[in-house]
């Protein structure tokens, strides 16, 4: 009888936690640090009206952490519901609860490539043409839990130059995401900035997407004065995860609401990602197994 009635309560438990997930009135999106909040909003306001559209949300709320750890202990607290992380990123959030939260899409650059690269960008006045030759000079980071803008550089930049970073440079430090650190070589305040790019099309467009590409099309720097300096091993595109506790048919629907929004609203999805992206493509958690090694190995969680 008892371990019926058991039984009985556990089954109850799981059919409210449905009910729950399937009556969701508000969906809570975390957006990663490294751009203007203002631009950070406005580029996720068409989002959230094509959510609330098409899944009768009575809220979307989003949330532009200050930084990227930010979104990491909302998707850990479960006060985010859902985020763009980079792999970095999620490996962080894994590393700490590996049940927290479920991959299922990654962005594909226009070649059709899931991949992108860390770039050093320098200042053409510096005289800085490889990474050699910033022996002695200022390296600055984007954030603590970027791919691109701290783990890739810290471990790769030294296969380049024989030395760690903190003893080729003479110093390096964090400048509160990837545009201030981008606007922090090109004002001078840095002699080199790592940088997220598709690393495809034109460098004088900014490539294809990235930072720098946005910060050419908003015209806050002049590509014709910049240098790229180095370049990483392709980098896995982060992916949009989902919190678990909402559950499997929640992935799924908005796995689909996503695949479908280029073609929907390509300016909508322009805005989002930050760049001309070909779309959506599916991932799963062991695309990112190697970051996840890295991270372990380099920062830890």
């Amino acid at each position: 009888m008892l371990k019926k009635a058991l039984f009985a309560a556990t089954a109850l438990f799981a059919l409210a936690g449905a009910a729950n997930a399937a009556d969701l009135k508000e969906f809570r999106i975390g957006i990663l640090g490294g751009e203007n909040e203002t631009d950070r909003l406005r580029n996720y306001a068409c989002l959230a009206d094509h959510l609330k559209q098409e899944f009768g949300f009575e809220k979307v709320s989003l949330f532009p952490a200050a930084d990227y750890d930010g979104v990491i202990q909302g998707l850990l607290g479960g006060t985010l519901d859902f985020a763009e992380l980079g792999a970095s990123g999620y490996a962080a959030v894994y590393i700490k609860d590996s049940k927290a939260v479920t991959p299922i899409l990654t962005t594909q650059q226009k070649d059709g490539s899931t991949g992108y690269y860390s770039i050093g960008l320098a200042l053409k006045s510096s005289g800085i043409k490889s990474i050699k030759d910033a022996k002695g000079k200022k390296l600055g980071y984007a954030d603590p839990d970027s791919t691109s803008g701290y783990l890739v550089p810290l471990t790769q930049i030294p296969k380049d130059t024989g030395m760690p970073n903190d003893k080729f440079f003479a110093s390096t430090q964090f400048n509160g995401g990837h545009e201030n650190n981008l606007l922090a070589a090109y004002d001078g305040k840095v002699d080199i900035a790592v940088d997220d790019s598709s690393g495809i099309g034109d460098f004088k467009d900014g490539y294809t997407s990235g930072t720098f590409r946005k910060e050419v099309d908003k015209g806050a720097v002049d590509p014709n004065k910049l240098v790229e300096v180095w370049r990483s091993p392709l980098i896995p595109n982060g992916p949009l995860v989902v919190r678990n506790a909402l559950g499997e048919e929640w992935q799924t629907k908005l796995a689909a609401f996503f695949t479908a929004l280029p073609e929907k609203d390509h300016e909508c999805f322009a805005a989002v990602e930050g760049g001309d992206y070909k779309g959506y493509a599916p991932v799963k958690h062991d695309f990112y197994n190697a970051v996840v090694d890295v991270r372990k190995a380099a920062i830890g969680g």
